[in-house]
């Protein structure tokens, strides 16, 4: 009977090539539909030919990049040791399924303008399911990627939860450092020297920092209560990994919108979106997630949001330009303007 480590293996396996090749062959099939929508309706050589060519392409790339890689990670495991930073199975994903699939969802559109200049054979609305599946792909191996580090049996508490737990003990010991200081210095006071009470500026102690506290958090132990706040992290890598994503999906949806796909702006939204897909190759805790999210995403979608609404009006929602504005300006002002000592509250000046 086989194992459920390989019953795993297996399963994860076969999830993700079938999100590595079905997208292309999906999209592929829509090109060959729109192309052959240009040519005679009862041949069939062009419709046939495009579909075999994808069918083609996915054999070869499958057989020589995503199985010899796939079987290279398997069996030499020290080499995830040497990989530091980003992750091969998602930089696979991106480059040989997500632009294909970009590129040919563009062309469709102007495969469809070029050919036939007579009739607007150019639908309404430009079908959802493509693009969805591609970017849903995407997002479940990144899932199935997040998960190999976790078993699927057994109870593991939230990340959140644990932070909680160590931040409670960080406070309690700051507390408890600081009473005995204080019980300290009031048991043998003395004159502090001036080269032992003064700093050179900029230099920050945790004694001059004020400490705001907040509402306190709910504990449930028992009953009802703690059944519902139950959390685990397995089920939140998929919360979070479709949460992540929402600013793409909202603006790849927009590419729908026929004053975008019937125009040269399909070509912006469809590039940045793409950009910004270009995180989802880098491991979770890599320290430079953070910054390309927004040189990436955020900062590009502002002017891309921003163009949009200023010629062809609300296609796009304001909330999503409000939010790549303020995450902008909050990384900013936060991470780099903080440091300057016109915007540092806790700055003591030795004069």
């Amino acid at each position: 009977m086989a194992s459920g480590r390989l019953i795993k293996l297996v399963v994860f396996e076969l999830l993700e090539f079938a999100a590595f090749s079905i997208p292309t062959l999906v999209i592929m099939e829509q090109f060959a539909t729109a192309y052959q929508r240009t040519r005679n309706a009862s041949e069939k050589t062009h419709y046939w030919l495009i579909v075999s060519c994808s069918i083609a392409y996915v054999a070869v790339v499958s057989l020589l990049i995503w199985v010899p890689v796939k079987v290279l990670l398997h069996k030499k495991r020290h080499l995830y040791k040497k990989i530091k930073g980003w992750r091969p199975v998602m930089m696979m994903c991106v480059v040989l399924t997500t632009l294909p699939s970009f590129i040919f969802s563009i062309a469709v559109t102007e495969v469809q303008k070029t050919i036939n200049t007579t009739v607007d054979v150019l639908p309404d609305t430009l079908p959802d399911l493509p693009v969805s599946l591609v970017i849903s792909s995407l997002i479940i191996t990144d899932i199935i990627e997040k998960l190999r580090l976790h078993p699927l049996r057994g109870y593991q508490k939230s990340n959140e939860d644990k932070h909680i737990h160590t931040s409670s003990l960080q406070q309690v010991r700051t507390v408890t450092e600081q009473v005995r200081q204080n019980g300290e210095n009031a048991a043998s006071p003395r004159a502090a020297s001036p080269s032992e009470t003064w700093q050179p500026p900029g230099t920050l102690t945790h004694s001059t920092v004020p400490m705001f506290a907040g509402p306190q958090e709910p504990f449930f132990g028992s009953g009802i209560l703690k059944t519902m706040s139950r959390r685990d992290v397995r089920a939140e890598i998929f919360l979070w990994s479709f949460l992540l994503w929402s600013d793409t999906i909202e603006m790849v949806r927009v590419a729908g919108h026929p004053n975008v796909y019937k125009t040269n702006w399909l070509y912006p939204v469809y590039l940045f979106s793409f950009i910004s897909l270009l995180r989802i190759i880098f491991t979770p805790q890599n320290p430079l997630l953070s910054f390309l999210g927004i040189l990436l995403q955020d900062l590009p979608f502002v002017f891309v949001r921003l163009s949009l609404i200023i010629v062809l009006g609300t296609i796009t929602p304001v909330l999503g330009l409000c939010k790549n504005v303020l995450v902008t300006l909050s990384y900013v002002y936060f991470n780099f303007l903080t440091r300057f000592r016109a915007f540092s509250n806790f700055e003591l000046s030795p004069f």
